[in-house]
């Protein structure tokens, strides 16, 4: 903890604030922090349990991902309230765990919209890699009915499965595209010089362009 603190960069912080995020060490020297570490989980619990952003987001790099119960992750989720973390534990951690289906089917219509939001994000990762037994135009009816007047980081996420319904299932493009144009979800979100917009409909009509 005292290195982490050492590490803060007082103008990472201020950057990172303005994301919601409450921690300024920059991630290439958590990153490698961790290298250093390498993986322990015991010590990892330990960071999980102070609180501390910085030292969460360690404890996600160092742990083992499939010790992890059930119980012990819907709780982290809970407790994982700035985006990175919240991202950072679903991303690297709940993906690699055998109970992530479990948890992606409890935590999806869940009335807490940031464990919702892990809900959609963990349903994205099957519209792309496993999509059998998922009920694609279900899902878009949700996304039709919900995603405009849903909290950002739900929405963020509901718009993300969207696109992948978009860009992987072409029988359901024609669709997800049309949602997306008349729902108009960040039509006019800030896009910089060579990255792809957020929006729907640019979004899977680019992606699609680059597989050819």
């Amino acid at each position: 903890m005292a290195e982490l603190a050492e590490l803060t960069d007082p103008r990472a912080l201020e950057v990172n604030a303005r994301h919601g995020d409450d921690h300024g060490v920059h991630l290439g020297a958590l990153r490698a922090l961790a290298k250093r570490l390498k993986t322990q989980h015991d010590l990892a619990r330990q960071l999980w349990a102070t609180g501390e952003s910085a030292a969460r987001l360690l404890a996600i790099l160092i742990c083992r991902p499939r010790v992890f119960t059930r119980d012990e992750l819907d709780v982290m989720v809970r407790e994982a309230r700035t985006p990175k973390v919240h991202d950072w534990l679903v991303n690297y951690v709940v993906k690699k765990n055998r109970h992530a289906d479990e948890l992606r089917l409890a935590w999806f219509a869940d009335a807490d919209p940031v464990v919702a939001s892990a809900g959609w994000a963990l349903t994205t990762e099957r519209v792309t890699k496993s999509p059998d037994s998922l009920d694609l135009p279900g899902l878009l009816d949700v996304i039709e009915a919900e995603m405009a007047d849903a909290p950002d980081r739900l929405q963020w996420a509901m718009n993300h499965c969207l696109a992948q319904i978009g860009i992987e299932h072409a029988e359901h493009r024609a669709r997800a595209i049309d949602i997306g144009e008349r729902l108009g979800v960040l039509r006019d979100y800030p896009t910089s010089p060579g990255c792809t917009s957020p929006f729907a409909p640019i979004w899977i009509t680019e992606m699609v362009r680059r597989a050819g």
